[in-house]
């Protein structure tokens, strides 16, 4: 059975977990054996699979978090802070609960002698497989400060490049999604007060003042439909796109989009150049390493392209090769990874390409809004434009005649 504790050190600090035991009073003598007082234990209950994905979805961790995390144990060991001890340290300044008790079951079984690699293996909704691998990596070679440092210096570029991209695409998508709401509110409530001008009148009006009247008329009766449909539109895009299907699509689509379809390509190939450089420093066997990167970039397009090329390497030949046969990667790419392969350097060369990769991304993500503005007023001056001239032009028209 699983049972949650509250329990003090013997140097005061209060913990928090998990521990397994038979019964409540083996859990008791198992966290005394450890040097803990219990204060509570109860025995967790079994939750649904459904609502444990809403808590973890509630309680989750995002990348910063990750990034502090890694930041913060860098800096302890490298002060010769025993790993153990930087773990509390951590653990006691950490703000988000689900962190902190997942730092407390590591040092539970840290404690209990188990690697760390295979402690963080056991949470790996928190940790990539990039880490634990570059983490097992460093206790093999016993350069475990190393690799924890390569860690935090590649969870803080990773987060640096998703929040570019999602802070260039906030304000387009801040604007669109007002305009859809605005749009529907005229549409209901506004548009079926002023073609009622019309009809009362009696007055002929162009066609395309009859298109947008039906129009009206249909929203102020059938508003509800409408909503349902796009609540339904919205959750079934939702949900194909997290099928395998709908996540091979839209990588494509992502990519071929006008103006953005950039932005993320440089995007997958900075994360792939940093992370696999990474990896290859931190001593992990290149097909290995390969095989890691492909579900980190977090594109099917490229996931399986990358996956080839691990084929390709263990049948004895390059990565290079596979890449210049595929469109997702620009030729200067493979042409530059050839070099580090036949010079011996692929971690330097890689490590050159992400650079260059993040600062392309850096240029387009700080213009992007500016390249945007214009499509987007537009859009919103062509709808303005449409009530104009359908509504707005006709009433005026009307009270001139009357006049």
């Amino acid at each position: 059975m699983k049972f949650s504790f509250q329990a003090k050190s013997l140097v005061g600090d209060l913990r928090e977990g998990h521990i397994e035991a038979i019964t409540r009073d083996a859990a008791a003598t198992m966290l005394q054996a450890k040097g803990l007082v219990p204060i509570s234990i109860e025995q967790e209950k079994n939750v649904p699979e459904i609502v444990q994905s809403i808590q973890h979805l509630w309680e989750g961790i995002n990348l910063r978090e990750v990034a502090v995390f890694f930041r913060q144990m860098s800096t302890l060991i490298e002060a010769k802070v025993a790993i153990i001890y930087s773990m509390r340290a951590v653990a006691d300044q950490t703000e988000n609960v689900y962190l902190r008790t997942v730092i407390w079951e590591m040092v539970d079984d840290l404690e209990d002698g188990m690697p760390l690699s295979e402690s963080m293996s056991k949470h790996q909704d928190v940790f990539e497989p990039l880490s634990i691998s570059m983490v097992q990596a460093g206790e093999i070679s016993g350069n475990l400060e190393r690799s924890i440092s390569f860690l935090a210096e590649n969870a803080e570029k990773n987060y640096d490049l998703t929040s570019k991209i999602r802070s260039a695409l906030f304000y387009p998508a801040f604007v669109l999604s007002a305009a859809v709401i605005i749009g529907f509110v005229v549409s209901t409530v506004v548009l079926p007060k002023l073609t009622a001008v019309f009809k009362d009148l009696g007055a002929e009006v162009p066609w395309y003042t009859k298109v947008l009247m039906n129009f009206a008329d249909f929203m102020s009766s059938y508003w509800w439909a409408v909503l349902i449909f796009l609540i339904a539109f919205v959750t079934g895009t939702i949900y194909y796109l997290r099928t395998e299907d709908g996540k091979r699509e839209w990588d494509i689509i992502k990519m071929k989009m006008p103006i953005v379809g950039n932005v993320f390509k440089f995007v997958y190939l900075a994360r792939f150049s940093e992370n696999l450089s990474v990896l290859l420093s931190g001593g992990i066997p290149i097909v290995r390493a390969l095989t890691i990167i492909s579900g980190v970039v977090n594109s099917t397009a490229y996931e399986s392209v990358i996956l080839r090329a691990a084929d390709e390497v263990k049948r004895g030949g390059t990565m290079s090769s596979v890449f210049a046969r595929s469109p997702h990667f620009p030729p200067i790419v493979p042409q530059m990874i050839k070099i580090g392969e036949d010079s011996g350097k692929i971690s330097e060369v890689l490590q050159h390409i992400a650079v260059f990769y993040g600062k392309e991304t850096d240029n387009i993500t700080r213009n992007l809004s500016t390249m945007l503005e214009p499509v987007l007023i537009t859009l919103l001056g062509i709808g303005v434009a449409i009530l104009v001239f359908s509504i707005l032009i006709p009433i005026y028209n009307l009270s001139a005649v009357m006049q």
